[in-house]
């Protein structure tokens, strides 16, 4: 009989220490709940930059604003003869300026969506999130002939709900790995030293081509030669992200 007892003892110290383990797991998830990343393997997530040996790149330019910018930097693609960029387009300034819309189609550049209201879509509720991106969706359809399938945020705000909502639709949201800061007119210099200085093979380049972004089209040409003296080939985003790994880094919620 002591022998039954000695066994069931053990037996109930292995099931005591399993359980405090499990019990103590449970905690430690509960009290890091908001530092866990938004991503796992089956999650949507944001496309910061391509990982690849090869020297390709991809300038990205967004617009929300003005006429007097992007045509300056349209001919200046076309004049270099870049013929591979990706212009993400808000879906009012679309709808206002159908004729820089029709030269950024008619050079054959990639044409994502920037929305539809510029507001940051993660303080926003998800039907609001849902009806902005279906109505620039909807927009840019019309204008430009073409279904967009990327899509950069406004202010480049996000949380999970917002990669969900946006996978849904069809879209891949597109985010940046250098941001040549042109938004912050820091000088000339400054936006073509930042962008060559940061550029890697696979990269994604964040510039405007609003008009509160003054410089992007002076630093234009300079960062063009001086990434093809380095040996980089430009490409569209989504020529980008036929490559096979996507460096689609960690996004916390609003509120971590």
């Amino acid at each position: 009989m002591n022998f039954f007892y000695v066994l069931d003892g053990r037996r109930i110290k292995r099931f005591l220490i399993i359980a405090t383990a499990i019990l103590f797991s449970v905690a430690v998830i509960y009290a890091e709940k908001d530092n866990i990343t938004v991503f796992s393997q089956n999650e949507p997530s944001a496309v910061y930059s391509v990982i690849t040996d090869k020297k390709v790149i991809a300038l990205t330019f967004d617009i929300s604003w003005g006429d007097k910018r992007p045509e300056p930097i349209i001919n200046i693609l076309k004049e270099k003869g870049v013929t591979n960029a990706t212009f993400f387009l808000s879906s009012p300034w679309t709808k206002t300026h159908p004729e820089i819309v029709k030269q950024i189609v008619d050079a054959g550049f990639e044409i994502g969506s920037h929305g539809h209201k510029h507001v940051n879509y993660n303080e926003l509720p998800d039907e609001e999130i849902r009806k902005q991106i279906q109505t620039a969706h909807m927009i840019l359809e019309v204008e430009t002939g073409t279904t967009p399938r990327l899509i950069r945020m406004p202010n480049g705000a996000f949380d999970k709900r917002v990669l969900r909502i946006a996978n849904e639709l069809g879209y891949t949201v597109i985010q940046w790995d250098t941001d040549s800061l042109d938004w912050k007119n820091p000088g000339v210099n400054n936006i073509i030293n930042r962008v060559v200085s940061r550029a890697h093979p696979g990269d994604i380049v964040l510039m405007h081509a609003s008009d509160s972004c003054k410089q992007t089209h002076e630093a234009l040409p300079v960062i063009i030669d001086r990434l093809r003296a380095e040996g980089y080939e430009f490409v569209t985003v989504t020529e980008l992200l036929k490559l096979a790994e996507v460096d689609g880094r960690d996004v916390k919620d609003q509120g971590s």
